[in-house]
């Protein structure tokens, strides 16, 4: 009997594949931007907790599905992309925590070196 024990199989989901680039915790303003289920505008200044080259997580008062696309803003820099809500975390007395992922990121994005 042949047993394999690290066998890889893929998850049918990216929530689970394995976490790309180096995360580092800090404090980030953002401002994330949505169409609502209504189709109107909504915008949320926020802190970002921990950033990667991929993405981010933030803690949001809002409500937000997962794969709900957005906005992603930093206020830093005045730059913006693209973004995907990929988890969402425990709720909080501040509000939701988000895993976003940026949507092809430049790799300067944060202003940081990761």
């Amino acid at each position: 009997m042949q047993v394999n024990l690290r066998e890889n199989k893929r998850i049918g989901s990216r929530h689970h594949e394995k976490r790309r680039g180096r995360r580092m915790n800090s404090r980030v303003p953002v401002r994330l931007e949505w169409d609502d289920d209504s189709g109107k505008r909504v915008s949320a200044e926020a802190h970002t907790r921990v950033v990667n080259p991929y993405g981010c997580m933030v803690v949001l008062k809002h409500a937000l599905n997962l794969e709900h696309r957005l906005a992603l803003i930093n206020l830093i820099s005045n730059t913006s992309n693209a973004a995907i809500i990929v988890w969402k975390g425990n709720q909080r007395p501040d509000g939701w925590e988000y895993g976003v992922e940026l949507v092809a990121p430049e790799m300067d994005f944060w202003g940081l070196e990761l």
